[in-house]
Protein backbone atom coordinates (compact mmCIF):
# COMPACT_ATOMS: atom_id res chain seq x y z
CA UNK A 1 0.00 0.00 0.00
CA UNK A 2 1.43 3.35 -1.04
CA UNK A 3 0.86 6.10 1.51
CA UNK A 4 2.44 9.43 2.35
CA UNK A 5 3.48 11.04 5.60
CA UNK A 6 3.38 14.81 5.91
CA UNK A 7 5.05 16.90 8.62
CA UNK A 8 5.75 20.62 8.72
CA UNK A 9 9.51 20.28 9.37
CA UNK A 10 11.05 16.84 9.00
CA UNK A 11 13.30 15.35 10.09
CA UNK A 12 14.17 17.11 13.32
CA UNK A 13 16.35 15.89 16.16
CA UNK A 14 13.29 15.84 18.42
CA UNK A 15 11.16 13.83 15.97
CA UNK A 16 12.87 10.45 16.14
CA UNK A 17 9.50 8.96 17.19
CA UNK A 18 8.14 9.75 13.71
CA UNK A 19 11.09 8.02 12.09
CA UNK A 20 10.55 4.94 14.26
CA UNK A 21 6.88 4.82 13.30
CA UNK A 22 7.63 5.20 9.60
CA UNK A 23 10.21 2.45 9.66
CA UNK A 24 7.93 0.13 11.64
CA UNK A 25 5.20 0.60 9.02
CA UNK A 26 7.71 -0.03 6.25
CA UNK A 27 8.67 -3.29 7.93
CA UNK A 28 5.00 -4.20 7.65
CA UNK A 29 5.13 -3.69 3.88
CA UNK A 30 3.96 -0.10 3.48
CA UNK A 31 5.54 2.00 0.74
CA UNK A 32 5.80 5.46 2.29
CA UNK A 33 6.57 8.76 0.59
CA UNK A 34 7.74 11.49 2.95
CA UNK A 35 6.53 15.07 2.53
CA UNK A 36 7.66 18.00 4.64
CA UNK A 37 7.19 21.68 4.09
CA UNK A 38 10.77 22.50 5.02
CA UNK A 39 14.09 20.96 6.06
CA UNK A 40 16.36 21.67 9.02
CA UNK A 41 19.31 19.90 7.48
CA UNK A 42 21.86 22.44 8.71
CA UNK A 43 20.95 21.63 12.32
CA UNK A 44 20.96 17.83 11.94
CA UNK A 45 23.84 15.89 13.49
CA UNK A 46 22.55 12.30 13.71
CA UNK A 47 23.44 10.27 10.56
CA UNK A 48 20.01 8.60 10.74
CA UNK A 49 18.33 12.02 10.57
CA UNK A 50 20.53 13.05 7.64
CA UNK A 51 19.61 9.87 5.79
CA UNK A 52 15.94 10.53 6.48
CA UNK A 53 16.32 14.07 5.18
CA UNK A 54 17.65 12.67 1.91
CA UNK A 55 14.49 10.54 1.57
CA UNK A 56 12.07 13.42 2.22
CA UNK A 57 10.47 15.61 -0.44
CA UNK A 58 10.60 19.16 0.94
CA UNK A 59 7.74 21.04 -0.65
CA UNK A 60 9.07 24.57 -0.27
CA UNK A 61 12.25 23.66 -2.13
CA UNK A 62 10.07 23.61 -5.25
CA UNK A 63 10.11 27.40 -5.11
CA UNK A 64 7.23 29.85 -5.24
CA UNK A 65 6.76 29.81 -9.00
CA UNK A 66 6.99 26.04 -9.19
CA UNK A 67 4.47 25.57 -6.39
CA UNK A 68 1.97 27.97 -7.91
CA UNK A 69 2.23 26.33 -11.35
CA UNK A 70 1.85 22.87 -9.83
CA UNK A 71 -1.14 24.00 -7.75
CA UNK A 72 -2.89 25.67 -10.69
CA UNK A 73 -2.51 22.54 -12.80
CA UNK A 74 -4.37 20.55 -10.14
CA UNK A 75 -6.99 23.22 -9.41
CA UNK A 76 -7.87 23.58 -13.09
CA UNK A 77 -8.46 19.83 -13.23
CA UNK A 78 -10.59 19.94 -10.07
CA UNK A 79 -12.43 23.29 -10.09
CA UNK A 80 -15.41 22.25 -7.97
CA UNK A 81 -13.29 20.53 -5.35
CA UNK A 82 -10.82 23.41 -5.34
CA UNK A 83 -13.63 25.88 -4.67
CA UNK A 84 -14.71 23.75 -1.71
CA UNK A 85 -11.15 23.74 -0.37
CA UNK A 86 -10.89 27.51 -0.87
CA UNK A 87 -13.98 28.08 1.28
CA UNK A 88 -12.57 25.80 4.00
CA UNK A 89 -9.23 27.61 3.90
CA UNK A 90 -10.98 30.98 4.26
CA UNK A 91 -13.04 29.67 7.16
CA UNK A 92 -10.01 28.24 9.00
CA UNK A 93 -8.02 31.36 8.19
CA UNK A 94 -10.68 33.51 9.80
CA UNK A 95 -10.67 31.27 12.89
CA UNK A 96 -6.90 31.60 13.15
CA UNK A 97 -6.74 35.31 12.55
CA UNK A 98 -6.77 36.28 16.21
CA UNK A 99 -3.03 36.15 16.60
CA UNK A 100 -2.77 32.78 18.34
CA UNK A 101 0.74 31.49 17.58
CA UNK A 102 0.84 28.82 14.91
CA UNK A 103 -2.74 29.21 13.67
CA UNK A 104 -2.28 31.86 10.97
CA UNK A 105 -4.81 34.02 9.16
CA UNK A 106 -6.35 33.89 5.72
CA UNK A 107 -3.17 34.80 3.85
CA UNK A 108 -1.29 31.94 5.48
CA UNK A 109 -4.14 29.59 4.66
CA UNK A 110 -3.92 30.61 1.02
CA UNK A 111 -0.32 29.40 1.17
CA UNK A 112 -1.53 26.15 2.73
CA UNK A 113 -4.06 25.85 -0.11
CA UNK A 114 -1.30 26.14 -2.71
CA UNK A 115 0.81 23.58 -0.85
CA UNK A 116 -2.19 21.25 -0.59
CA UNK A 117 -2.91 21.41 -4.32
CA UNK A 118 0.72 20.60 -5.05
CA UNK A 119 0.66 17.69 -2.58
CA UNK A 120 -2.59 16.36 -4.08
CA UNK A 121 -1.08 16.46 -7.57
CA UNK A 122 2.12 14.75 -6.39
CA UNK A 123 0.11 12.06 -4.62
CA UNK A 124 -1.84 11.37 -7.80
CA UNK A 125 1.37 11.00 -9.80
CA UNK A 126 2.97 8.79 -7.11
CA UNK A 127 -0.08 6.57 -6.64
CA UNK A 128 -0.48 7.56 -2.99
CA UNK A 129 -3.86 6.47 -1.60
CA UNK A 130 -3.69 7.87 1.94
CA UNK A 131 -1.87 10.67 3.79
CA UNK A 132 -0.99 10.59 7.47
CA UNK A 133 0.03 13.88 9.08
CA UNK A 134 1.85 14.34 12.35
CA UNK A 135 0.59 17.20 14.53
CA UNK A 136 -2.78 18.90 14.21
CA UNK A 137 -1.23 22.14 12.98
CA UNK A 138 -0.43 23.18 9.42
CA UNK A 139 0.56 19.67 8.26
CA UNK A 140 -2.97 18.47 9.05
CA UNK A 141 -4.38 21.60 7.39
CA UNK A 142 -2.53 20.76 4.17
CA UNK A 143 -3.72 17.14 4.34
CA UNK A 144 -7.34 18.26 4.87
CA UNK A 145 -7.27 20.78 2.02
CA UNK A 146 -5.66 18.22 -0.30
CA UNK A 147 -8.49 15.83 0.53
CA UNK A 148 -11.12 18.47 -0.16
CA UNK A 149 -9.45 18.98 -3.56
CA UNK A 150 -10.14 15.32 -4.37
CA UNK A 151 -6.77 14.15 -3.06
CA UNK A 152 -6.20 11.03 -0.96
CA UNK A 153 -7.97 10.26 2.29
CA UNK A 154 -6.06 11.44 5.32
CA UNK A 155 -5.55 10.96 9.04
CA UNK A 156 -3.46 12.79 11.58
CA UNK A 157 -1.80 12.31 14.95
CA UNK A 158 -2.34 14.92 17.65
CA UNK A 159 0.40 15.17 20.26
CA UNK A 160 -0.27 18.24 22.40
CA UNK A 161 0.12 20.52 24.13
CA UNK A 162 0.25 23.00 21.22
CA UNK A 163 -2.93 21.71 19.56
CA UNK A 164 -4.85 21.93 22.83
CA UNK A 165 -3.70 25.52 23.37
CA UNK A 166 -5.48 26.73 20.21
CA UNK A 167 -8.07 24.13 19.12
CA UNK A 168 -10.47 26.65 17.59
CA UNK A 169 -7.78 28.57 15.72
CA UNK A 170 -6.44 25.31 14.35
CA UNK A 171 -9.93 24.15 13.26
CA UNK A 172 -9.39 20.81 14.97
CA UNK A 173 -13.08 19.98 14.81
CA UNK A 174 -13.22 20.46 11.04
CA UNK A 175 -10.02 18.49 10.53
CA UNK A 176 -11.46 15.58 12.52
CA UNK A 177 -14.71 15.80 10.56
CA UNK A 178 -13.02 15.34 7.18
CA UNK A 179 -10.36 12.85 8.36
CA UNK A 180 -10.72 9.11 7.93
CA UNK A 181 -9.56 8.87 11.54
CA UNK A 182 -7.64 10.87 14.11
CA UNK A 183 -5.02 9.55 16.50
CA UNK A 184 -4.13 10.76 19.98
CA UNK A 185 -0.97 9.54 21.70
CA UNK A 186 -2.67 9.10 25.08
CA UNK A 187 -6.13 8.67 26.56
CA UNK A 188 -5.80 12.18 27.96
CA UNK A 189 -5.13 13.48 24.46
CA UNK A 190 -8.19 11.70 23.11
CA UNK A 191 -10.28 13.24 25.89
CA UNK A 192 -9.23 16.68 24.67
CA UNK A 193 -10.20 15.73 21.13
CA UNK A 194 -13.61 14.59 22.38
CA UNK A 195 -14.12 18.17 23.58
CA UNK A 196 -13.67 19.54 20.05
CA UNK A 197 -15.10 16.75 17.86
CA UNK A 198 -18.71 16.39 16.84
CA UNK A 199 -20.34 13.43 18.58
CA UNK A 200 -20.71 11.77 15.19
CA UNK A 201 -16.90 11.78 14.84
CA UNK A 202 -16.08 10.22 18.22
CA UNK A 203 -15.85 6.75 16.68
CA UNK A 204 -13.00 7.98 14.47
CA UNK A 205 -10.81 8.97 17.44
CA UNK A 206 -8.20 6.39 18.47
CA UNK A 207 -5.22 6.06 20.79
CA UNK A 208 -1.94 4.94 19.23
CA UNK A 209 1.06 5.47 21.46
CA UNK A 210 4.41 6.72 20.29
CA UNK A 211 6.78 3.80 20.61
CA UNK A 212 10.29 2.73 21.40
CA UNK A 213 12.41 0.06 19.75
CA UNK A 214 12.93 -2.57 22.48
CA UNK A 215 16.05 -3.96 20.82
CA UNK A 216 17.80 -0.63 21.42
CA UNK A 217 17.28 -1.03 25.16
CA UNK A 218 18.96 -4.29 26.21
CA UNK A 219 18.84 -5.41 29.82
CA UNK A 220 19.93 -2.27 31.68
CA UNK A 221 22.66 -1.88 34.23
CA UNK A 222 21.68 -1.21 37.83
CA UNK A 223 21.42 2.46 38.77
CA UNK A 224 24.53 3.92 40.43
CA UNK A 225 24.69 4.07 44.21
CA UNK A 226 25.07 7.24 46.26
CA UNK A 227 23.79 10.53 45.05
CA UNK A 228 20.97 11.00 44.34
CA UNK A 229 21.96 11.53 40.73
CA UNK A 230 19.21 12.87 38.48
CA UNK A 231 18.95 13.55 34.77
CA UNK A 232 16.51 15.90 33.03
CA UNK A 233 16.21 15.77 29.25
CA UNK A 234 14.43 18.18 26.94
CA UNK A 235 14.41 21.44 25.08
CA UNK A 236 15.23 24.42 27.29
CA UNK A 237 11.87 26.10 26.69
CA UNK A 238 9.08 27.48 28.86
CA UNK A 239 6.77 24.46 28.92
CA UNK A 240 9.47 22.08 30.22
CA UNK A 241 9.66 23.75 33.64
CA UNK A 242 13.45 23.64 33.96
CA UNK A 243 13.59 27.05 35.64
CA UNK A 244 11.37 25.63 38.40
CA UNK A 245 13.66 22.62 38.58
CA UNK A 246 16.60 24.91 39.41
CA UNK A 247 14.52 26.33 42.27
CA UNK A 248 13.79 22.81 43.48
CA UNK A 249 17.48 21.91 43.34
CA UNK A 250 18.26 24.94 45.51
CA UNK A 251 15.65 23.78 48.05
CA UNK A 252 16.86 20.16 48.11
CA UNK A 253 20.61 20.75 48.03
CA UNK A 254 21.17 21.71 51.72
CA UNK A 255 19.78 18.39 53.02
CA UNK A 256 21.18 16.25 50.18
CA UNK A 257 24.92 17.01 49.98
CA UNK A 258 25.55 14.52 47.15
CA UNK A 259 22.59 15.60 45.01
CA UNK A 260 23.53 16.17 41.35
CA UNK A 261 21.52 16.96 38.23
CA UNK A 262 22.60 16.55 34.62
CA UNK A 263 20.48 18.65 32.26
CA UNK A 264 20.55 17.35 28.68
CA UNK A 265 19.25 19.68 25.99
CA UNK A 266 19.51 23.16 24.59
CA UNK A 267 17.17 25.97 23.72
CA UNK A 268 16.23 29.62 24.12
CA UNK A 269 16.16 29.59 27.94
CA UNK A 270 19.74 28.41 28.35
CA UNK A 271 21.09 31.89 29.35
CA UNK A 272 18.32 32.28 31.91
CA UNK A 273 18.98 28.82 33.35
CA UNK A 274 22.73 29.45 33.51
CA UNK A 275 22.04 32.69 35.41
CA UNK A 276 19.74 30.89 37.85
CA UNK A 277 22.36 28.20 38.49
CA UNK A 278 24.95 30.87 39.26
CA UNK A 279 22.58 32.91 41.43
CA UNK A 280 21.79 29.83 43.55
CA UNK A 281 25.47 28.72 43.70
CA UNK A 282 24.65 25.36 42.09
CA UNK A 283 27.54 25.21 39.62
CA UNK A 284 28.92 22.04 41.24
CA UNK A 285 25.47 20.46 41.53
CA UNK A 286 24.16 20.93 37.97
CA UNK A 287 25.86 19.95 34.72
CA UNK A 288 24.53 21.43 31.48
CA UNK A 289 25.34 18.71 28.98
CA UNK A 290 23.79 20.39 25.92
CA UNK A 291 22.20 18.49 23.05
CA UNK A 292 23.00 14.77 22.88
CA UNK A 293 22.29 12.17 20.22
CA UNK A 294 20.40 8.95 21.03
CA UNK A 295 23.57 7.25 22.28
CA UNK A 296 24.37 10.24 24.48
CA UNK A 297 20.87 10.24 25.96
CA UNK A 298 21.11 6.53 26.76
CA UNK A 299 24.45 7.09 28.47
CA UNK A 300 23.05 9.98 30.50
CA UNK A 301 20.22 7.74 31.66
CA UNK A 302 22.66 4.95 32.55
CA UNK A 303 24.64 7.38 34.71
CA UNK A 304 21.55 8.51 36.63
CA UNK A 305 19.37 6.96 39.29
CA UNK A 306 16.20 8.56 37.97
CA UNK A 307 14.79 10.88 35.32
CA UNK A 308 13.11 14.06 36.53
CA UNK A 309 10.45 15.76 34.39
CA UNK A 310 9.21 19.09 35.82
CA UNK A 311 7.04 20.01 32.80
CA UNK A 312 4.09 22.40 32.85
CA UNK A 313 2.61 21.03 29.59
CA UNK A 314 3.24 17.83 27.66
CA UNK A 315 1.72 15.18 25.45
CA UNK A 316 3.30 11.91 26.56
CA UNK A 317 7.07 12.50 26.42
CA UNK A 318 9.34 10.05 24.63
CA UNK A 319 12.03 10.71 27.23
CA UNK A 320 9.83 9.14 29.92
CA UNK A 321 9.48 6.00 27.79
CA UNK A 322 13.22 5.87 27.14
CA UNK A 323 14.08 6.31 30.82
CA UNK A 324 11.71 3.54 31.85
CA UNK A 325 13.04 1.25 29.09
CA UNK A 326 16.51 1.93 30.51
CA UNK A 327 15.33 0.68 33.89
CA UNK A 328 15.15 4.04 35.60
CA UNK A 329 12.26 5.30 37.74
CA UNK A 330 10.80 8.71 36.92
CA UNK A 331 9.94 11.77 38.99
CA UNK A 332 7.35 13.66 36.94
CA UNK A 333 4.60 16.21 37.19
CA UNK A 334 1.14 14.64 37.04
CA UNK A 335 0.02 16.25 33.78
CA UNK A 336 -1.52 15.17 30.47
CA UNK A 337 -0.71 11.55 29.57
CA UNK A 338 2.18 11.12 32.03
CA UNK A 339 0.09 9.39 34.77
CA UNK A 340 -0.97 6.79 32.20
CA UNK A 341 2.63 5.56 32.15
CA UNK A 342 4.25 6.56 35.46
CA UNK A 343 2.62 4.82 38.45
CA UNK A 344 3.49 6.69 41.62
CA UNK A 345 5.22 4.48 44.15
CA UNK A 346 5.73 1.66 41.61
CA UNK A 347 7.64 3.07 38.64
CA UNK A 348 8.46 6.50 40.04
CA UNK A 349 6.85 9.46 41.76
CA UNK A 350 4.19 11.88 40.52
CA UNK A 351 4.08 15.42 41.91
CA UNK A 352 1.78 18.40 41.33
CA UNK A 353 2.89 20.68 38.50
CA UNK A 354 4.30 24.12 39.22
CA UNK A 355 5.51 23.52 42.78
CA UNK A 356 9.26 23.51 43.46
CA UNK A 357 8.76 22.27 47.02
CA UNK A 358 7.08 19.07 45.85
CA UNK A 359 9.91 18.45 43.38
CA UNK A 360 12.46 18.98 46.15
CA UNK A 361 10.63 16.57 48.43
CA UNK A 362 10.59 13.94 45.68
CA UNK A 363 14.37 14.31 45.34
CA UNK A 364 14.75 13.69 49.07
CA UNK A 365 12.45 10.67 48.84
CA UNK A 366 14.67 9.31 46.06
CA UNK A 367 17.75 9.86 48.24
CA UNK A 368 16.13 7.91 51.08
CA UNK A 369 15.00 4.99 48.90
CA UNK A 370 17.15 1.85 49.36
CA UNK A 371 19.15 0.86 46.30
CA UNK A 372 17.37 -2.50 46.06
CA UNK A 373 14.03 -0.68 45.89
CA UNK A 374 15.32 1.59 43.13
CA UNK A 375 16.36 -1.47 41.15
CA UNK A 376 12.91 -3.00 41.64
CA UNK A 377 11.19 0.21 40.55
CA UNK A 378 13.38 0.38 37.47
CA UNK A 379 12.52 -3.21 36.61
CA UNK A 380 8.81 -2.48 36.98
CA UNK A 381 9.17 0.67 34.88
CA UNK A 382 10.90 -1.24 32.09
CA UNK A 383 8.24 -3.96 32.04
CA UNK A 384 5.44 -1.39 31.91
CA UNK A 385 6.83 0.65 29.03
CA UNK A 386 7.78 -2.40 26.95
CA UNK A 387 4.25 -3.70 27.35
CA UNK A 388 2.56 -0.42 26.41
CA UNK A 389 4.93 1.30 23.97
CA UNK A 390 6.57 -1.28 21.69
CA UNK A 391 6.74 0.53 18.34
CA UNK A 392 5.95 -2.64 16.40
CA UNK A 393 2.73 -3.17 18.36
CA UNK A 394 1.69 0.46 18.02
CA UNK A 395 2.52 0.54 14.30
CA UNK A 396 0.33 -2.53 13.84
CA UNK A 397 -2.60 -0.57 15.33
CA UNK A 398 -1.93 2.32 12.96
CA UNK A 399 -1.56 -0.04 10.00
CA UNK A 400 -4.98 -1.51 10.73
CA UNK A 401 -6.58 1.93 10.84
CA UNK A 402 -4.91 2.98 7.59
CA UNK A 403 -5.99 -0.25 5.94
CA UNK A 404 -9.59 0.37 7.00
CA UNK A 405 -9.41 3.93 5.68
Amino acid sequence: MKIAYIVNTYPRASHTFIRRELQALERRGFDIHRFAMRSERDSLLDPADLAEDDRTEHVLKTGFAGLVCSALRWMLRKPRHSAQAFVAAMRCGAAGAGGTPGTGGRLRHMIYLVEAAHVARRCASLGVTHIHAHFGTNSATVAMLARLMDGPSYSFTVHGPEEFDAPLGLCLGEKMQHAAFTVAISSFGRSQLYRRAALADWGKLHVVHCGIEPEKFPTPSAPPKGGPRLVAIGRLAEQKGFSLLIEAMALAAPTNPDLHLTLVGDGPLRPEIEAMIAANHLETRITLAGWQDEAGVRQALANAQALILPSFAEGLPMVVMEAMAAGRPVIATAIAGVPELVVSGETGWLVPAGDAQYLAEAMTTLAQTPHTDLVAMGTAARARVLERHDINTEAAKLATLIGQA
